[in-house]
Formats: C-alpha cells, structure tokens, sequence
C-alpha cells in the first residue's frame, strides 16, 4: 500500500522522536549526493512511474546514518548496477523481482519497497545469505514499517552498547525473534536475522500469507535464474 504522505512523514516523525526521546538524537547532515534521476531510477527498475514515498526518504540525511533498528541506513541510491545486485535473493516473489528498490540494509538483510502493481507500496525483506534467504513481506508500507519500529521503544526491546549507539535486539545473547514476539511485534518487520531452520513454520506462515511461491523459495536453479536476469539487466544499463 502506497502511504500517504502526510502520514509517511508523521511515521517518521514518530520514530525520529521516540529516538531522541531515548536519549538518541539525530543530527541532520548533508544527504550523499549523486542520487541518479527519477528517469534513471524507472530505467533501473523497469516501471513507468517511480513512486514518491521511498523518493521521499532519500531527502531525510538522518536516514543514511545508523539510527535504524540494529544499526540498519538507507541505501544511497548512485549506482543502478549495484542497486540491482541488492536483489539477487528475491526470488518467487508475488511480483515482478525488478519492480522494487532496495531503501535499507544492515550486514545480510535488505529492505525493498514494490514500486508498481497491486503489491505497490508493501516492504519487502530478503536476507543475503546462500543458504537462508526467506524472501517475504516485512510490513504492508513504510508507514507501517516505521511505527512498528517506534512500538519497540515503548515495548523496551531495544539494547544498548557501550561500543555503539546502535538500537540493539538481544545484544546479551537473547533471540530477537523470540524476544520480538514476546512484546507483541512483528519480528520480519525488524533488521533481524530469522532463520529457517530455527523458525521454519513462522517463515513459511508470513511466506504463504504475501503470496511467496513456496515451492520456488528455496529453490537453487530458481535463485539462479534470477540472477541470470539480473545479471542480463545490468548489462543492457551499460549499453
């Protein structure tokens, strides 16, 4: 779903405001500048119309430090050949695989936002790993995302480091999944690391409820044909 503006930015609102709230301030610097043009950006991923919600994040600098959960950022968007690569695990999607833009990452987890169809507006989380990818949906839009991510400071689920200001989850060896679930949230919607092999029937529920094709999920020749399209797509933006 396609936020409202108003209510895209009273989300982040929240969120930068509970932070701070917490003892977290967040200063506004300068954006990283060479963010490619909106017509590059439909190039990249092949839609007619680049949806303004996730344009909108790229203008807020705090964003791009570490002030997400875990110690997640917004992704600068200046190279489309890299943007694509971010994609490599999104596989039996219930929508075009190149009809989404990567907006945050952390170490082996991406976020996307789906830029066209039914599915536009929905977050997206693929984990970067050749063996665990679980590709699903994390939240029904950014708003959603963000005022789940505020729910945690109230729900006291963040920790903190004497090393980092990061926003923590089960820095004390806990599992942040259990943790999560235990305060009530929605554990995909948080830069954590869900595994299959740990929580099989909690990955499988969200996949069967967004639409992944399970079958195809964990499929290695389905992963590589998706990387072979990728890698096709990033050879014809060279040209």
């Amino acid at each position: 779903m396609l936020d409202d503006m108003g209510a895209l930015r009273a989300a982040v609102e929240g969120y930068r405001a509970a932070r701070t709230a917490a003892g977290l301030p967040t200063t506004d610097g300068d954006a990283p500048g060479g963010r490619l043009p909106v017509e590059a950006l439909c190039r990249v991923f092949d839609v007619d119309r680049f949806a303004e919600q996730p344009l909108w994040l790229t203008t807020q600098p705090w964003l791009y430090d570490r002030v997400l959960p875990c110690g997640a950022h917004m992704l600068p968007w200046t190279d489309g050949d890299e943007l694509l690569s971010f994609l490599s695990f999104a596989v039996a999607t219930p929508f075009p695989w190149r009809h989404q833009v990567p907006v945050f990452f952390i170490d082996h987890l991406v976020f996307t936002v789906v830029l066209a169809g039914e599915r536009a507006g929905e977050v997206w989380r693929y984990q970067i790993d050749p063996d665990d990818w679980n590709p699903l949906r994390a939240a029904p839009s950014l708003a959603a995302l963000f005022a789940e991510w505020t729910k945690g400071f109230a729900a006291g689920v963040f920790d903190r480091s004497p090393y980092d200001d990061w926003l923590h989850i089960g820095y004390d060896g806990g599992d942040p999944v259990e943790i999560l679930r235990k305060r009530g949230l929605d554990p995909f919607a948080f830069p954590v690391y869900v595994s299959a092999y740990r929580h099989e029937d909690l990955v499988r529920a969200r996949q069967r409820d967004c639409g992944v094709d399970i079958a195809r999920a964990d499929d290695f020749e389905t992963h590589e044909g998706l990387n072979d399209e990728i890698d096709a797509a990033r050879a014809t933006l060279r040209r």
